[in-house]
């Protein structure tokens, strides 16, 4: 194990208890967010905080002063600004793995190279090398002084990856497409499913399309197999176009200028047929959930550019500053994360809504469900313990009225309580009207609406005065005192959306910390890998079948019958 100290049991503190008697005594004397507000005319004052471009109102929250104040003495119990600043630092945190964790040096401007250097590298400069190659390769695609083998400009890449190497360089690319400028249009292929490179694949004309293969190690089962399929269909159909004459050597030039990596397994990609020189690195310090900034977002700089990027980057390391240099007190980022503390372990919530009202930020959601479930997910803590108390909850979402449409009904009248995040921006790329009506201000209406209807709901008397029959006024009470959060931006910028992206590493990162968990390793992905691995041959396999449980040789054979 990293020589780190072992994690402080949350449970046993004076603070933890004294939370657990908040929590009685806030049932006792009944929850009221209606009463809450009459009788504390600073309340939203004192639980708004502005960060950058972004607001954030927390006064919808099921939290008095002092539940505030207890929750921020939990975090010092528990040393989260020690840890906080021992993973800015270097220090490796990331115990199972014994690694460092710091995606925050992928966002550090070049002017700090030389402040960060961890196991005798400068951190920063490595960054920025890395970054300035990216930038110069972007420049020359994007140009068009980089062509296809056929000497055609790059129209369309193809990017391949799983996982953190999918869902960040995916969330960002749909957040940002008002951004889109070049002519460089991008489709994202992860699924080991044939039916996701078949579909991300149709229209695509091999002589203008660029592949980039995202894998660290080069050897990610679904990425490689995904990126030779891809590599079979580029040259099956450069060879029907008659573009290449189908030699080795044109096989191996029309690959030298179709296909690109983001690796450090230089040997496999050498292998694969790319030049080496067209692979760009990153290093053991940068979880995959947390790499949509370093290479992995190549992707990303090829459609928006240079100037476009680097603005998503500094809204990244405003919040990494904002963070670190903020107490815990006045720490939107803190709060959040302490106040899902607060549902998960007293409350008992077992999921979290993340509600984006803009569609640009439909995959938002997705891209926290690997965050915070792959990072949280677990049961034992950081020095190979047992966990103390509930850890993680799941995250899900849907965008805008969408969801109003779906779910909200369970949010507001269901049995569960389910915090929820609502996130707005003021200006739309997209302004519109319906006659007179702005349709931002009405969709904006709905985002106001939501959050109020949750906090306050309404009583008996108020469906009563509608008129509404006696034996029906029970289904249309609205119980009120369902908690949200309410961030609203100026406008989903490239920095709005790396604020909004570390803020959530830094909500997880809170909780981790409090549950004693290192929520920077991933364990629980792998047998599921190894499994596969042994199950796979037993489709064909007799004597593999017979290795099976029962279960499984059953749907191998119910596979057998029915496959075509």
């Amino acid at each position: 194990m990293a020589n780190v100290a072992a994690p402080i049991d949350p449970t046993q503190t004076p603070e933890w208890k004294k939370l657990a008697r908040d929590f009685k005594q806030m049932h006792d004397e009944g929850i009221s967010l209606k009463k809450w507000f009459a009788d504390d005319p600073e309340r939203v004052n004192k639980l708004s905080f502005d960060v950058n471009d972004l607001h954030f109102d927390l006064s919808k929250n099921l939290v008095t002063d002092e539940t505030v104040k207890d929750l921020v003495a939990l975090g010092r119990a528990v040393r989260l600004e020690e840890r906080r600043d021992q993973m800015l630092k270097g220090v490796h945190i990331n115990t199972t793995e014994d690694r460092a964790v710091l995606h925050s040096a992928l966002r550090r401007p070049a002017s700090d190279e030389g402040k960060l250097i961890v196991d005798g590298q400068d951190c920063v400069k490595d960054v920025h090398e890395v970054l300035d190659r990216m930038y110069a390769f972007a420049d020359q695609v994007r140009s068009g002084e980089w062509k296809g083998v056929t000497g055609k400009k790059i129209e369309n890449v193809v990017s391949i990856g799983i996982g953190g190497s999918d869902l960040g360089p995916v969330m960002a690319y749909e957040a940002l497409k008002p951004y889109l400028n070049g002519g460089i249009q991008v489709r994202y292929i992860s699924n080991i499913d044939p039916n996701d490179a078949a579909e991300k694949l149709k229209g695509l004309d091999p002589e203008t399309t660029l592949v980039i293969i995202v894998s660290k190690t080069f050897t990610t089962l679904e990425t490689m197999t995904n990126a030779r399929e891809v590599r079979t269909w580029l040259i099956d159909t450069l060879k029907a176009q008659k573009a290449i004459d189908g030699s080795d050597s044109s096989i191996a030039d029309a690959i030298r200028h179709h296909f690109v990596a983001v690796s450090t397994n230089l040997e496999g990609v050498e292998a694969f047929g790319i030049d080496p020189s067209n692979a760009f690195g990153f290093w053991n310090w940068v979880g995959g959930r947390y790499s949509v900034d370093s290479a992995v977002g190549l992707s990303l700089i090829l459609a928006f550019g240079r100037e476009v990027f680097e603005e998503f980057l500094s809204g990244f390391h405003d919040m990494d500053v904002y963070f670190a240099s903020t107490p815990l007190e006045q720490n939107v980022c803190a709060l959040m994360g302490l106040l899902n503390v607060w549902y998960v372990n007293f409350f008992k919530a077992e999921s979290h809504a993340v509600l984006p009202y803009d569609q640009y930020l439909h995959r938002f959601p997705a891209y926290l469900q690997q965050l915070t479930m792959e990072s949280n997910g677990k049961s034992t803590r950081w020095d190979g313990t047992p966990v103390t108390t509930e850890t993680g909850e799941i995250f899900w979402g849907e965008a805008g009225t969408n969801g109003q449409h779906a779910f909200y009904q369970l949010i507001h009248q269901g049995t569960r309580l389910i915090p929820a995040d609502f996130i707005a921006f003021v200006n739309t790329p997209n302004p519109t009207k319906d006659g007179d009506q702005d349709i931002h201000e009405l969709f904006l209406g709905n985002f106001l609406a939501q959050t109020k209807a949750l906090a306050f709901g309404k009583t008996a008397d108020e469906v009563r005065a509608e008129g509404t029959a006696e034996w029906m006024v029970p289904a249309r009470c609205f119980e009120g005192n369902r908690p949200t959060t309410s961030i609203f931006g100026e406008a989903l910028t490239p920095h709005a959306l790396g604020e909004l992206i570390a803020l959530y590493e830094y909500i997880t990162f809170t909780e981790g910390t409090v549950w004693g968990i290192d929520s920077f390793d991933q364990w629980g992905v792998e047998l599921g890998k190894q499994l596969a691995k042994q199950i796979t041959p037993a489709f064909h396999d007799d004597e593999a079948l017979a290795q099976q449980d029962s279960s499984t040789k059953e749907l191998i054979a119910f596979y057998r019958a029915h496959r075509k």
